[in-house]
Order: structure tokens, then sequence, then C-alpha cells
């Protein structure tokens, strides 16, 4: 029988970190209720889902033993580096081999979600719409956040007007579209390279324009993938970023000399760029590197060293901003770019208010965003007993915050906003979460 709306959790959406709080949820038996707004699980990963932003040759960039649940692992048959069609395969296994489904209402928008009080432990009205149906609204003990946070492009202002086409990564979606056009790309990160690597085949030509260098990482390292070899001994941040770097250039040289500028920063103070084709295309003159933009000007567009070249299209691939469109900024205690909230998880004014994947890191994997979910289950679990580790977490909750840098600085950037280090962040979740089974 199911319980009354007001006796469960809500949980928007279905993707991976959606996916891993149904599990833990249920796995502990909290009474919760799924939203997701497309048909089918998977989201960022389904292709065929509206809000994805995945592209026809889109893979991780981590490899699959460094990314799956331990949980439920990866088949050994697929690939080292899995497309979008095996992870897509993926969780829809992992969703029917633990009975998820049943429990999420598909085709269903969270339209608004606010509390009822200013009480910490207030209930949540949600306003849901199902396909073209009337919206509906009920009241939840609480609200468990999992909507993905690459949907929303992020879209840079430019001087001047463009006479050819301006498009974000989000709209790409085959190298096809791109055929016979003159290209200027915006950015080097992952998705930028990836589709320059992938538009060298069909474009008329491809330029990438960059304002900062970038260190790039090969996808193998000694014939294994990259994230596999090494990684056993723990090294202070300074040796470790001032050896990585070297050994780096051992295997992709120095990119400067392809037109890249020296990066200002050390390595693991941005995220890396991990791509094995990238510089081989543009050591073989099929991608040109340019400066940052000055300003557009009809077809032309002047790049800040004084050179001008004309093109059919400009792709931003300039990343994405955090988006819960449905919650109010001030609930999610929003500061500058984005919430601050404890263990990038929970909201310091609410008991029951928690966001899940709203973390980046080198390496961390869907396992770190089930580890999210496990501690949100115990947590809340605990709390409707009353015991006494809830209210030491609602305690650390309300701050000071942990520092969870692992001692790196990283780059004041949107996207670096949230950004943690993956064995800090880890180990402090995990503590965290432990605290619960004592």
């Amino acid at each position: 029988m199911t319980a009354p709306t007001e006796q469960q959790i809500a949980l928007i959406g279905a993707g991976p970190s959606g996916l891993a709080g149904a599990r833990c949820l249920q796995k502990l038996g909290v009474p919760f209720q799924g939203f997701e707004a497309h048909g089918d699980v998977g989201g960022l990963w389904n292709i065929h889902n509206p809000r994805s932003t995945v592209y026809e040759s889109a893979h991780l960039i981590s490899s699959k033993r460094m990314t799956e649940f331990l949980e439920f692992p990866m088949a050994e048959g697929v690939a080292d580096y899995p497309s979008h069609r095996e992870l897509l395969d993926y969780f829809r296994a992992f969703a029917d081999h633990f009975g998820l489904r049943q429990h999420y209402r598909f085709h269903t928008r969270v339209l608004k979600a606010e509390p009822v009080s200013d009480a910490p432990d207030t209930l949540w009205r949600l306003t849901t719409q199902t396909g073209e149906a009337a919206p509906q609204t009920a009241l939840y003990k609480g609200l468990v956040v999992a909507n993905g946070t690459l949907a929303e492009p992020n879209i840079p202002r430019f001087e001047g007007s463009f006479s050819g086409e301006i498009w974000h990564t989000a709209q790409y979606k085959s190298a096809t579209q791109l055929a016979g056009k003159r290209v200027l790309i915006v950015g080097a990160g992952n998705s930028g390279c990836d589709i320059a690597v992938d538009a060298v085949h069909h474009a008329r030509s491809i330029d990438i324009s960059v304002r900062r260098g970038y260190y790039f990482v090969p996808k193998y390292v000694f014939g294994k993938p990259a994230d596999s070899v090494g990684g056993k001994i723990s090294l202070p941040p300074w040796l470790k970023q001032r050896i990585d770097s070297t050994i780096l250039q051992w295997f992709t040289g120095d990119p400067v000399r392809f037109g890249f500028p020296k990066p200002d920063y050390l390595m693991y103070e941005s995220h890396p760029v991990v791509n094995s084709l990238i510089l081989y295309h543009i050591g073989h003159g099929d991608v040109a590197v340019r400066p940052d933009i000055a300003r557009l000007d009809g077809p032309t567009v002047h790049f800040k060293d004084g050179s001008a070249q004309d093109y059919d299209l400009i792709l931003t691939a300039t990343g994405y901003k955090l988006h819960y469109p449905f919650l109010d900024h001030a609930l999610l205690n929003w500061q500058g770019m984005a919430p601050q909230l404890y263990l990038n998880i929970f909201a310091p004014r609410f008991d029951r208010l928690a966001v899940l994947g709203m973390v980046e890191a080198s390496g961390l994997g869907w396992q770190g965003r089930y580890e999210q979910a496990e501690l949100v289950a115990r947590y809340l679990k605990a709390l409707d007993a009353g015991a006494p580790q809830a209210a030491a977490l609602k305690a650390a909750k309300a701050g000071p915050p942990p520092d969870l840098s692992g001692g790196y600085r990283y780059l004041k950037l949107e996207r670096m906003a949230y950004y943690v280090h993956k064995g800090t962040y880890r180990k402090a979740v995990r503590e965290a979460a432990n605290a619960f089974s004592q």
C-alpha cells in the first residue's frame, strides 16, 4: 500500500544521480515518489530525452571501472570508454534490476517546489504536470533534487554582430550538421575538443578559439585507461602536480607549440581535457588554434591578437549553468555562481532538502554520487527515527563548511564553483554516512 504523499520524499530526476537516490531510498525503506520529465531513465545519457545534451559520438571521458556503480558493475563486453548508447542500456538495466521504474511518474515535470512554512521540518508543496494534463499539487515530507547539471547552456556574449549562425554545443548532435561549413569552436574543454575531432571529417574548416591554456590527458597510458594508472600513493598536492604534469608532457608534449596559451594555473586546478586525438589533428593541420575573440563583424571574427577569419558557424563550447527552475534560489542558499550546500548536498535551512549530483571532481564517477545518495537516505531514515546522529548532521550542516579542496586552489570559474577533490570529498561523505551505522 502506497504511503500518503505527506509521508514520502519527492525525488526529481531519473538520470544517474536520481537513480542512485531512488536505489538508496528504496534500499533503506524510505518512502518516496520519483518524477521524471522524460518517458524513460538515463537523463543526460538518453539522447532521445529532449533535455539531453549528448551527441552521436559522445563517450565517457572516465573509464567504465572508475565510473560505474559498484553495486552493479558494467558488463565485461562494455568498452573501456562506453558510448552514450551503452550507458543508456546500463541505466535501463540498473533501473530494471532493482525495480526502480515503479517508483517514478514519467512524463511528469515539476513546475514548482516550495516549503509550506519556514520551519526546518516543513512539508514541501510540489506542483507537477503530467503530459498536457492540468497541473496537480501535493504535499511531500521532503525534497531530493537530482535533475542534473548539464542541461542549461551557458551562452557567452560577443561584441558586434555575426551574419552566420551561433550555436551552443547543446544544439549539436552529429558532425553531419557541420558539413561544408567553416566552423569556429569557442572553448577547448572536453566537449569542444570532442566535437572538433568529429568535425574534421565533415566541416570545410575547423578552428578552435581559446582564452586560457589546458592540460591534455590521453585516454590511454601504457595501454591502460589513464584514470586506472597510478593513484595508489597519496602525495601532497604540490608534489602530485609537479610529477603528473611532467609525466603528462612525456605523452603529449607541450601544447604551447600548437598555439595554446601556457596555462596560468597548475595541473588539477581546473578540469583536465581527456582527449587523445585533439593534439593529433592540430598537429596534422586539421584544426587551427585561435586566440580569444575580440569582436564579430558580419561573417568575420576578429581575434585579440589582431588576426581575423571568416566563418559560417560559431559553436560555443562554453559549458552549462546550474539550473533548478522549480526552486527559489534562496532556498538552496545560492551564493555567487552556485548553491552553498553542506558536502554539496544539504541545504542549511531545511531538514529535508537535499541535492544529488551537484558535485564535480576529476574521477568522482557515479559511485561518488551513489555515496551522496546513501548518506541522504541514511540521514532521512535517522531523522524519522529521532536518532542522535541525525541531530549531529543537522548541527554540522549549519556550518562552518569543511574544506573539500584537498589543498588545490581551483580556478574561480562557474563550472568550478562546485568542484571538489575526489579523495577528500568521498572520505568526508563516507565518514558522514558511516556515522549512521554506529
